[in-house]
C-alpha cells in the first residue's frame, strides 16, 4: 500500500514539508510506502472550465496535474499539505485542486485523505476547511486525527517544537495506515466500495 503526500508550499523543505514528513514516517513504521511530490514554486494554471478534460480524461494543459494523475493510479490514499496565505490554502494547491479533482483520470473516489496545513499563527482551521472540501466531493473517507490537522511554526525547527502539531502528525499517518489496512481486509472478504451512482446535477434556477 502506498500514501501519495502532496507539498503545496513554494518551499520544497519548509514547514509544510516539515508536517507531511512526520506522517509519511508514521506511515512507515506501519508499513505503508509514501512519496512526497513537490509542486514546485512556478505558477499553476486555475481551472477555466472548458470541459476538455471530461473528453480525454487529463487536463489539456500538461503539467503537474496530469503527472498526479499518474501516480494516483498506484496510490491507495493521499494528504494534501499547505500552508497558510491569508486564511486559506497556498494559491499553487488551490489551483492544483481545482482541476486534479476534476480529471476523470485522477484515481481517487473512495481513497481516504487528508490535509495537513502549517501556519506561522492564525489562518489555519480556514484552510483546513478548505481543502477537505475537495475530498468530500470525489467520496474520499477523510482521516482525522486528535486534533484539526495543523502544525505552527515559522521554520522547520520551529514546526518541530510545536509538541501537539508534531504529535497531531503522527496520530494522522498511524490512522491513515489503520484505515487502510481496514478496507484491505475488507476487500479480502468481498467488501467491496459502493458501486457509484450517475451523477445528477439541479441548477437553482427558476
Amino acid at each position: 500500500m502506498k500514501v501519495l503526500l502532496v507539498n503545496g508550499s513554494p518551499h520544497k523543505k519548509g514547514c509544510t514539508f516539515t508536517a507531511l514528513n512526520i506522517v509519511a514516517k508514521a506511515l512507515n513504521e506501519e508499513g505503508i510506502d509514501t512519496e512526497i511530490m513537490f509542486l514546485g514554486n512556478q505558477p499553476i494554471a486555475g481551472c477555466i472550465g472548458c470541459g476538455r478534460c471530461k473528453e480525454t480524461g487529463l487536463c489539456f494543459r500538461n503539467d503537474i496535474v496530469n503527472e498526479f494523475a499518474a501516480k494516483s493510479k498506484e496510490c491507495d490514499g493521499f494528504i494534501f499539505g499547505s500552508p497558510v496565505h491569508f486564511a486559506s490554502a497556498s494559491g499553487a494547491i488551490t489551483s492544483f485542486l481545482d482541476r486534479a479533482f476534476c480529471v476523470p483520470e485522477a484515481d481517487l473516489t473512495n481513497k481516504p485523505g487528508a490535509s495537513v496545513i502549517s501556519c506561522r499563527r492564525a489562518g489555519a482551521t480556514a484552510a483546513f476547511d478548505m481543502v477537505n472540501k475537495y475530498m468530500t466531493i470525489r467520496c474520499m473517507p477523510v482521516v482525522s486525527s486528535n486534533y484539526w490537522n495543523h502544525v505552527h511554526g515559522n521554520t522547520p525547527e520551529e514546526v518541530m517544537k510545536d509538541e501537539e502539531g508534531v504529535q497531531t502528525m503522527r496520530v494522522l499517518g498511524k490512522n491513515m495506515a489503520w484505515l487502510l489496512k481496514c478496507i484491505d481486509a475488507a476487500k479480502k472478504t468481498g467488501i467491496n466500495p459502493p458501486t457509484p451512482e450517475s451523477k445528477i446535477k439541479t441548477n437553482f434556477i427558476k
